[in-house]
């Protein structure tokens, strides 16, 4: 028996060697090296690495288009499962889009759960759980859902449920810092995922369904500080405006809209065009849906369903195109926004494209 003993003996220890090997992929030292170096500098230039999907539309244009060439129409038909990973929920959606970089994989689940995964075999690295409490279960228009989260310098940024913005060592999915993003007392929601810009970490919310005021804020990648906030719709009128793009938009609305919230949220769409220096955002529906009860006499009711261009060093809107006036029909402009350089007239010029 002696010669069996020392044989699994030996199988084992050549087993945990591998598996604890300090520098293979989903290590501790992995984990640190691969993320650490994705900074502005590599999101900018992520067209670089087709291999990774280092931001939720995989790059500032958000065109979510991969160059690989390995999979083609000639071999699609022999793709086969490798592996599958079970993450425990069977009630709720799953909508995120995972980011990818050297091979390990970060992607959220329902009530805004984050997951980080060895890409190649399927094996689960950690789990984060902002422990969001149930009653936030009653909030969302559209389940408990998340789209995804932001890498940036080894953290990973996620939007949670009951509003809050997280920032977690992308390495030991630990949190390092939270900041609340929204008043509790309204029905607010983040299903968004968070963009960086430079050194800030962006995120919006939703909500407009059921009556909140929206807006974007930016906050210090590295310490969670709030640097600026931008409304996408006017408030009460009697405090003063916090812009001017605030107190031109009021005179398009009538009545008492403040006291319904008037919508505009910003929970999906971004980009950024990283040498224009101009992040753009798209709103949504107001609220309530109806003009007729949110703004009695009419008006375009700026900014709902509209594109609007931010200077991100400020949080000062640049400019802005509404793509339905007045809406009534929740004809949101919340849809991707795809940047491009496209010849028009003979004529390169730089766009936004949306399917509002």
């Amino acid at each position: 028996m002696k010669p069996k003993t020392d044989l699994l003996l030996i199988l084992i220890t050549i087993n945990l060697i591998i598996g604890c090997k300090p520098s293979g992929r989903g290590s501790i030292e992995h984990l640190k090296k691969a993320t650490s170096a994705v900074d502005y500098k590599r999101l900018v230039n992520a067209d670089n690495t087709p291999g990774d999907w280092l931001s939720y539309g995989r790059n500032y244009a958000e065109d979510r288009y991969s160059t690989l060439e390995q999979i083609t129409k000639d071999n699609i038909n022999n793709l086969g499962l490798v592996w599958s990973l079970s993450i425990g929920t069977t009630l709720n959606g799953i909508e995120t889009t995972p980011i990818v970089v050297d091979g390990i994989m970060y992607f959220t689940g329902p009530w805004s759960k984050v997951y980080a995964v060895n890409a190649v075999t399927g094996l689960l690295i950690w789990t984060y759980d902002p422990k969001v409490p149930g009653r936030y279960g009653e909030k969302p228009c559209c389940d408990v859902v998340n789209r995804g989260v932001a890498l940036f310098k080894g953290k990973v940024y996620v939007g949670t449920i009951d509003g809050r913005l997280i920032s977690v060592d992308a390495a030991t999915g630990k949190s390092e810092w939270e900041v609340l993003t929204v008043d509790t007392t309204k029905p607010y929601t983040i299903t968004g995922a968070p963009r960086i810009v430079e050194d800030k970490v962006i995120i919006g919310n939703g909500g407009a369904e059921l009556g909140v005021r929206g807006y974007v804020t930016a906050y210090d990648a590295s310490s969670g500080k709030q640097l600026w906030r931008f409304y996408t719709v006017p408030g009460d009128p009697k405090v003063p405006f916090e812009s001017e793009a605030m107190q031109m938009a009021a005179k398009t609305w009538n009545g008492q809209w403040w006291q319904y919230g008037g919508g505009g949220t910003v929970w999906d769409a971004m980009a950024y065009d990283p040498q224009l220096k101009l992040l753009y955002i798209g709103t949504g529906n107001g609220s309530p849906w109806s003009r007729q009860h949110r703004s009695p006499g009419g008006g375009d009711n700026l900014f709902l369903s509209s594109v609007i261009a931010i200077n991100p060093d400020n949080g000062n809107m640049v400019w802005y195109y509404q793509t339905t006036p007045g809406d009534t029909w929740d004809y949101t402009a919340t849809q991707h926004l795809i940047l491009a350089d496209l010849v028009i007239k003979g004529q390169t010029r730089k766009v936004i494209m949306q399917a509002p």
